[in-house]
């Protein structure tokens, strides 16, 4: 029987563990927390976006996201949800793709998890920090403050830096550093973003629709519509989020970054004209702050006349066809500078990591070490929002676990 240690007792670490023991290996887990699957039990606020029907490498960054292809496929989402039903936790799923426990809580999905790890035999030590990992001849030695104890094969499931009040760290990557690995930059993602402007922090709490083009060194990267949410800071919002990977990744290689909001994405640009020139004729006696409130929160009204250089007062009859044309550009492409991400502390997961190029796809195995192993967020893999680094927790940790066992 093969005697495996997994360090970490996340998604990734928990699927391992259940699947090695059930094909009859000795699993422990070690988790330094003082329980397991904290990010499970905060994810989705507290709902657990558990996984994405429609995930493929597409939904992916990472050095290569094709990595991701094999493990996507043999934990596709049928297999997934037969899995869950087996472990007695039912799925609503989304017109979207997205999927969440029926019970709309993520303590579900950790407690069927949990259940079924413990009815495997799986071995569970928290409170116990990994302070090394050695190899010697075939067999491993995992070092704790406490002790140390030998085993025939090690799964890093660690995962990432993103977190940290949860107990995120970098541990990780460097046991992987200390194996030989190479370690891609890490950077936060699924991340509010800072921007420069004298105006956002007056802004803060105002939530609105628009159309978010990413522009990195001067060009539309990416383009998405959602939800935004002016902070303190900068900006927030779904929409943010969807776009906070490639422009950490950019910020990180000290590229210049902006965003570009459109405020009424309902309307093309020729429309949006006529909207406003309709809107003014019918309320050509008000100042235009006042008229602009039918389509506008009121506090970004006040700041987007002030970049505008219009005064708030001004009635809008006085305005001519080329004002209103450059008042309209400004409501479809407001730009601001990005200068930073709100940290690792707020991120939801972390880009970068362990190369996949030194790391097997078919069994998640080293290329330099044999009998170990890695799976989930330490891994160069990082997903969209919506279930997909769950998605890649669930499958790496599966296919890992199969294999230490054989």
């Amino acid at each position: 029987m093969k005697k495996i240690a997994i360090i970490g007792g996340g998604a990734a670490g928990l699927m391992a563990g259940l699947f090695a023991s059930r094909a009859g290996a000795n699993v422990t887990i070690y988790e330094h927390n003082n329980s397991v699957g904290k990010k499970i039990l905060a994810s989705g606020n507290g709902r657990c976006n558990i996984i994405n029907t429609t995930a493929s490498s597409e939904d992916y960054a990472g050095n290569d996201p094709q990595f991701a292809t094999y493990a996507l496929k043999q934990l596709n989402f049928h297999y997934f949800e037969k899995f869950c039903h087996s472990i007695g936790l039912l799925l609503d799923i989304k017109d979207d793709g997205r999927c969440y426990p029926l019970s709309n809580e993520a303590k579900s999905v950790l407690i069927a998890l949990k259940s079924a790890v413990s009815d495997a035999g799986v071995s569970i030590i928290t409170d116990f920090k990994v302070t090394a990992i050695t190899k010697n001849d075939s067999h491993f030695s995992v070092q704790t403050e406490h002790d140390k104890q030998s085993y025939n094969k090690i799964l890093i499931a660690t995962g990432s830096e993103a977190a940290p009040q949860l107990g995120a760290t970098a541990d990780g990557y460097c046991f992987a550093r200390a194996f030989g690995h190479e370690i891609i930059p890490t950077y936060p993602s699924l991340v509010q973003l800072h921007l420069n402007s004298k105006n956002h922090h007056k802004m803060a709490g105002v939530k609105t629709t628009a159309e978010v083009t990413l522009i990195i060194d001067g060009k539309s990267n990416t383009k998405v519509t959602g939800d935004i949410l002016f902070t303190a800071y900068g900006i927030s919002g779904l929409a943010i989020l969807d776009v906070s990977q490639r422009a950490s990744h950019a910020l990180m290689n000290k590229q210049r970054v902006s965003i570009s909001l459109n405020l009424l994405p309902r309307y093309d640009r020729g429309e949006l004209v006529s909207v406003i020139e309709k809107l003014f004729a019918s309320v050509a006696r008000h100042d235009i702050h006042t008229a602009l409130c039918g389509l506008l929160p009121t506090k970004i009204i006040t700041y987007l006349l002030e970049d505008a250089a219009v005064p708030q007062n001004t009635t809008v009859s006085s305005l001519n066809p080329k004002e209103i044309k450059k008042l309209a550009h400004l409501i479809g492409e407001w730009r601001f500078e990005v200068t930073d991400t709100h940290g690792f502390k707020h991120a939801e997961v972390s880009g970068g990591g362990v190369s996949t190029a030194q790391i097997n796809n078919k069994t998640m195995e080293s290329k330099r070490v044999d009998g170990l192993y890695f799976a989930g967020e330490v891994l160069d893999i990082v997903g969209k929002r919506g279930g997909y680094n769950f998605n890649f927790a669930w499958a790496s940790g599966m296919i890992a676990g199969r294999e230490m066992a054989k």
